[in-house]
Parts: C-alpha cells; structure tokens; sequence
C-alpha cells in the first residue's frame, strides 16, 4: 500500500516520539502540534528516541493505515528540524532514502526530472 503513495505529501515528525502513542495519539500530535491536517492522504512519519523505529500515519478512503519500522541493527538517519513543531517536508524519494539508512539528502544522486511530453 505505501508504494502507491507517489502523489501524496511526506512529512516528517521533528524531534522524538513515543512509540507507545497509536493512530489516535499520533493523529493528535499531527493536528495540534504540527498544525496539519491527519485526514489528508499524506504520511506523517515519527522516529523513537533511539532513531530505531518509526511509525508512519496514513488516512486512505475510510480509514487510517499505520506503518511500523523497527530495525534490529542500525539507526535511521533522523534529520534535525530548525523549528521544535514545524513538520519537515521531504520526498517519496527521500522517505525511501531514509527508510533504507541514507541521509535525506544525497549529494551524488540523479537530480529527478519531470517532463511534460515527449519530443
């Protein structure tokens, strides 16, 4: 189901999260703190204290998806938000970057080019 997600909005959760919260909690933390809207279809992802697992938030059609990530080995590569409630805007490319170890910001990869039609 993630993967069919191309066109919607990523966001991330700055800071650390406590994955004992669930959709509820997490949907709360989305509306009040982050100041969005958690019935939108975008991901609203969240990293633990020890950058070991995330949860991402999705609403689809009727209902809410949440995603769980915990990594026996290794840490994500969390990124640091200048402002302590303001969600950081990424990718898919980037939340995939992220999701398999990599900075969300990779200086040696192929720029993403969108054509409008084919000459």
């Amino acid at each position: 189901m993630i993967s069919d997600t191309s066109h919607v909005q990523v966001y991330l959760a700055p800071g650390i999260t406590d994955m004992r919260k669930s959709i509820d909690g997490l949907a709360v933390i989305v509306s009040e703190v982050l100041e969005l809207n958690p019935l939108s279809e975008s991901l609203f992802v969240f990293c633990n204290r020890g950058r070991d697992k995330l949860k991402i938030l999705h609403w689809h059609n009727n209902g809410f998806w949440l995603y769980y990530r915990r990594l026996e080995k290794g840490r994500f590569n969390w990124p640091q938000s200048k402002v302590a409630d303001q969600a950081i805007t990424i990718t898919r490319r980037q939340l995939n970057w992220l999701l398999d170890g990599l900075p969300i910001h990779q200086k040696k990869a192929h720029p993403q080019i969108q054509y409008r039609s084919v000459a």
